[in-house]
């Protein structure tokens, strides 16, 4: 049973690997996700481009699901990325991942042909994938890592289909999220740029998916709580502390910047999937630098 509706903070989980083998190591899989879900999350993503989605194969997506399915609370979301470059692909794992329990699908879009696909490709991609899907499709739109841009034409094509409930914009555009949520105005609209969490919230987001939740969890969830609240003082002086960090960790260094965060504040971090490589030393001396300064200690 899902909980009632898509909203609050999500941490889009990293994906630890054993040292050794380079296998994903499930105890601390697991490890992370109950200590973050214990700072106040509202769920977890696994399988999204935090957790490395595009180094991992279908079979570990779909295992990954399986165990945190025990881990995750019925009241809070557990979320699979499911995107891949065939539309029969995407929809083979969205069926695996719902059928592993997931309680909806983030799905990115297919970007290697991306420059060929219409509008119109698109939206019939996302439409297949739903048809397909036994749970909620989330559409997902990162064109610093896919180099596609969804069209908001895209979203209002599929704004009938009742298995999509929302969509998660991570362009670091406000223009690009704001004429997203005017395009599927019954969905939750989702933030994926940590530093423009609180702007979003300002034009209704529902919440956010935020890669520096990984790291600064309870800081995300009292600004969300605050915001609900209408303590907006609270809330944007959270977000004043928390933008270098979506800038200088997430932003900047992506999956290797966050697992050294996690690592500094105590939480399971681990070593990226090669082609992918470690912080170096000045990096990592940065990442610590800044989130001193932010006033992040152990979660």
């Amino acid at each position: 049973m899902r909980p009632a509706a898509l909203s609050g903070v999500l941490a889009p989980l990293t994906t630890p690997f054993d040292t050794e083998t380079g296998d994903v190591a499930p105890l601390l899989l697991r490890q992370e996700a109950r200590e973050l879900l214990a700072c106040g999350l509202d769920g977890v993503v696994v399988a999204g481009s935090t957790g490395e989605a595009a180094l991992l194969d279908e079979a570990e997506k779909v295992r990954a699901v399986e165990w945190l399915r025990d881990v995750v609370p019925e009241d809070r979301w557990l979320v699979a990325g499911t995107g891949a470059e065939s539309t029969r692909a995407a929809m083979r794992l969205a069926r695996d991942a719902g059928t592993a329990g997931a309680d909806a699908v983030l799905v990115g879009p297919p970007s290697y042909f991306g420059s060929l696909l219409s509008p119109a490709a698109f939206t019939d991609h996302y439409r297949r994938v739903a048809d397909a899907s036994p749970v909620p499709v989330i559409v997902y739109n990162i064109p610093k890592y896919t180099h596609v841009m969804l069209q908001e034409g895209t979203l209002r094509a599929l704004a009938d289909h009742e298995r999509v409930i929302g969509f998660k914009d991570s362009s670091g555009d406000l223009k690009v999220f704001a004429n997203f949520k005017a395009a599927l105005p019954r969905a939750a609209a989702l933030m994926g740029a940590g530093s423009l969490f609180y702007p979003s919230l300002e034009l209704g987001a529902a919440g956010g998916v935020l890669g520096m939740a990984c790291f600064a969890p309870k800081a995300c969830a009292k600004l969300y709580a605050a915001f609900r609240a209408g303590d907006h003082e609270t809330a944007g002086a959270l977000q004043e502390r928390l933008t270098p960090l979506a800038r200088e960790i997430v932003g900047a260094l992506g999956p290797a910047g966050i697992k050294a965060a996690m690592e500094i504040v105590g939480l399971p971090g681990g070593p990226v999937r090669p082609p992918l490589v470690p912080v170096d030393a000045r990096q990592r001396a940065r990442v610590a630098e800044v989130l001193a300064a932010s006033g992040i200690a152990a979660a």
